[in-house]
């Protein structure tokens, strides 16, 4: 049976959902024979059509899961619970004789009629305790998966932190231009880029050159990072000028690293010429992210732990 990935119930980033995955997972699975969990997700995946951009899609930095193979997982975690797959040795699923029903029938498999099967209620049951001894009150909606729970999470959790960040960028902005030295070389720091016997240090505020912070990377000053750091309002954007400046005061040095850090953003041509030169650029946006990960400037409020299965311990 061939499978169009555009004819399949969509959900974010326009793939399919988990639930519109269980019937590939079926059909493939049809003939009895015993797969393994990796090895099903990716033939599913594969199986739809999807062109190279969406078969590849991950989700963020901090995940870097295949997000259909990730559904796919689903698809047959969730059909494993409702009795359509069984699992007769670690990590190994064939399908069941309710499976093969299914498959043979007419029914609309969907998620609602996954989560309506007895052995899901059984399951859900069983949930319902475990919540009620938590003394938690979880809104039953059969719509919604571990899957999407999980995206839904990782969204909440990066808009909230987003807005932490443009907070921080404008505290940034307001402060004095000699903080705002100190904290890129602080953050270069976090980064690594010290190295274990480096140092680093910001520059006097006269006769700098326009090298505003030096990193040497080893005690020996071999590897040596400079920085020119400008704290300007997002409405001032970095021009190809001060690229070129940058540059020169690189050249005199006979340097060969550098890295202009802004609070604001760099035009078209400052990042064409950076590139020649090359300069990394660092912007007011991915300034904050860099301190958002490197914990600089910034404490953690919570930390939760969202649990899965692990796969591999099941498999080897």
């Amino acid at each position: 049976m061939d499978f169009d990935y555009r004819d399949m119930k969509l959900g974010k980033h326009g793939l399919p959902t988990w639930d519109a995955m269980v019937v590939v997972l079926m059909n493939l699975m049809a003939d009895g024979k015993e797969y393994s969990g990796k090895q099903i997700k990716k033939m599913a995946a594969d199986a739809i059509g999807l062109p190279e951009e969406l078969r590849n899609t991950t989700y963020d930095s901090s995940n870097m899961d295949n997000m259909i193979e990730n559904r796919a997982g689903w698809g047959l975690s969730e059909s494993y619970t409702a009795g359509i797959f069984d699992r007769p040795k670690r990590g190994v699923y064939v399908i069941t004789d309710l499976g093969k029903k299914l498959l043979k029938g007419n029914d609309t498999i969907d998620v609602t009629f996954i989560h309506n099967l007895p052995k899901y209620q059984e399951h859900k049951n069983e949930l319902k305790e475990r919540n009620k001894r938590s003394n938690i009150d979880v809104n039953d909606k059969d719509s919604e998966s571990f899957e999407d729970i999980s995206e839904n999470i990782s969204e909440t959790v990066t808009g909230y932190n987003n807005q932490v960040a443009t907070e921080l960028l404008r505290r940034i902005q307001a402060a004095d231009p000699r903080f705002f030295e100190n904290l890129v070389v602080k953050l270069l720091v976090a980064m690594g880029y010290r190295g274990p016997n480096g140092t680093a240090r910001v520059t006097q505020s006269t006769n700098d050159g326009g090298i505003d912070g030096v990193i040497n990377q080893d005690a020996l000053g071999t590897n040596t990072i400079y920085i020119q750091a400008k704290r300007y309002n997002s409405d001032n954007v970095v021009q190809r000028p001060m690229i070129d400046t940058f540059f020169g005061s690189l050249s005199r040095i006979h340097a060969d690293r550098g890295v202009f850090i802004t609070t604001s953003s760099f035009s078209k041509n400052a990042i064409e010429t950076a590139k020649g030169f090359s300069i990394v650029l660092i912007d007011g946006i991915q300034l904050t992210e860099l301190m958002l990960q490197y914990h600089v400037g910034i404490q953690v409020k919570d930390s939760f732990e969202l649990f899965e299965i692990d796969e591999d311990f099941f498999e080897n």
